[in-house]
C-alpha cells in the first residue's frame, strides 16, 4: 500500500503499521529477539511520536514499512532454522 508523497499517512496506516510490526516481532520463536524486536518497535514510534511536519512524518511511515518488510523476512528465516527445542534448557549431571 503506497502513499503518495504529498500526503502523510493516516493514524490508521501508522496504527495497523505499529500493530503489524508487534505482531511479527511475537513470531520470533528465540526470547531474546522477541523481546529486542518489540521494545526496537515502542521506542521508534515513541521518539516520532512529536512529529509534525508531513514531510518527516511520511519519511518515518516509509522507514517503518521498510522495518517491517525486514522484519518478517528474518521471521521467516528463523522459522526455517530454528530447532523445536531452543526453549528447553538441558542439565547433564556430571
Amino acid at each position: 500500500m503506497a502513499t503518495p508523497l504529498s500526503s502523510s499517512p493516516s493514524r490508521a496506516q501508522i496504527l495497523s503499521l505499529f500493530r503489524s510490526l508487534l505482531r511479527t516481532s511475537s513470531k520470533f520463536s528465540d526470547y531474546n529477539i522477541r523481546s529486542y524486536s518489540k521494545r526496537r518497535t515502542i521506542d521508534g514510534f515513541r521518539s516520532n511520536r512529536s512529529l509534525s511536519d508531513s514531510s518527516l512524518i511520511s519519511s518515518a511511515f516509509d522507514d517503518g514499512r521498510a522495518q517491517l518488510q525486514a522484519a518478517e523476512r528474518q521471521a521467516a528465516v528463523y522459522s526455517m532454522y530454528s530447532s523445536k527445542y531452543d526453549n528447553f534448557v538441558v542439565h547433564i549431571a556430571l
